[in-house]
């Protein structure tokens, strides 16, 4: 009898996606940045307890910062170590991409949204968006023309 194959699957890089980001926001441009992450954060994040919801990047002095993200601590976290689960985390980019990115958030009206958390090379990192709020009637017409190409696939489906 032959053996079966019992490799494990390979688990997906993602750790969290920001869904919403897409939908109230106009994306612009995508840049990637590192964390800087504590010990119990990475083992949570490896545990896949990372989320983006509500998060955004705010800029202080010059630097990058995450806020509201929420890392939830495993159960098993050391007793010396008092776990904040939703503190601020610094972003780690180069100076040049900062400076453009303060730039556009401060004279052209952007704003930086999160949009992914994942694994690259054995670190995390976040994928971070150049963005402009949309409106309201923006939004409608992003579902209209959603709903639209589901029904077109749907009528070209049942024509062949």
């Amino acid at each position: 009898m032959a053996k079966k194959n019992t490799k494990p699957k390979p688990k997906s890089n993602t750790i969290a996606l920001n869904r919403k980001a897409r939908h109230d926001y106009h994306i612009d441009e995508e840049f990637e940045a590192g964390l800087a992450l504590e010990g119990w954060e990475v083992k949570s994040l490896r545990d896949g307890r990372g989320q983006l919801k509500e998060s955004y990047v705010i800029v202080r002095h010059g630097e990058l910062f995450l806020f509201g993200a929420h890392i939830s601590p495993l159960v098993s976290a050391s007793t010396h170590v008092h776990p904040d689960a939703t503190r601020t985390r610094k972003l780690l980019m180069h100076r040049t991409e900062i400076d453009r990115l303060v730039g556009a958030v401060e004279r052209r009206g952007y704003t930086l949204v999160p949009l992914a958390l994942y694994w690259k090379a054995g670190r995390v990192k976040l994928k971070i968006a150049l963005a402009k709020g949309k409106k309201l009637h923006d939004k409608r017409a992003a579902i209209k023309q959603r709903e639209w190409e589901r029904d077109k696939q749907r009528l070209h489906k049942m024509t062949r």
